[in-house]
């Protein structure tokens, strides 16, 4: 049976996660620079700068959180598959259907209190670079929100995912 063409809800979630996925790449890169430059300037450098711990934390935070939304998107974070395959078809898509509003509503939480606390952070100072915490901080709802809506792009695709729609 041929699949239908990829609705505007799939190709928006697919170009999103498709710019997440490079946005993850480069914060990783920038990372292993940072933390490179940090091994060589103590050993080698010796010129006393002690910024990139604190940097490469931020970033390395960054990534992660950002790369939650892309597992999102393929379908690729742990879920009850073993259950799934021995139930009826009927009451394995209930099942999908239930996981996918529970992570909805867990995420969308985590978007409202990540929120306030990135408010909160206005008032913080990090230790070496004298900002607000205010940008770290804001990582929790911004990948919280991309994971909502991917998860539910998903949702309204199907129970499986392996390959992203066609562009």
């Amino acid at each position: 049976m041929p699949s239908s063409p990829p609705t505007l809800l799939q190709r928006l979630a697919a170009r999103v996660n498709w710019l997440v996925e490079r946005l993850c790449a480069l914060l990783m890169a920038v990372m292993v620079m940072v933390i490179w430059f940090g091994v060589v300037e103590r050993y080698f450098l010796h010129l006393g700068m002690v910024w990139t711990e604190e940097l490469s934390r931020y970033i390395m935070i960054w990534a992660a959180l950002l790369a939650v939304s892309c597992g999102a998107f393929y379908r690729e974070h742990i879920g009850l598959d073993i259950v799934r395959r021995f139930l009826p078809p009927r009451a394995a898509t209930a099942l999908m259907i239930g996981l996918d509003l529970v992570s909805i509503s867990f995420f969308a939480f985590l978007t409202w209190y990540g929120l306030g606390m990135a408010k909160t952070g206005m008032s913080q100072y990090a230790s070496i670079f004298g900002m607000t915490m205010v940008v770290p901080f804001a990582a929790v709802p911004v990948s919280s929100a991309l994971t909502t809506f991917q998860l539910f792009s998903a949702m309204m695709r199907g129970q499986e995912m392996t390959t992203p729609p066609t562009q």
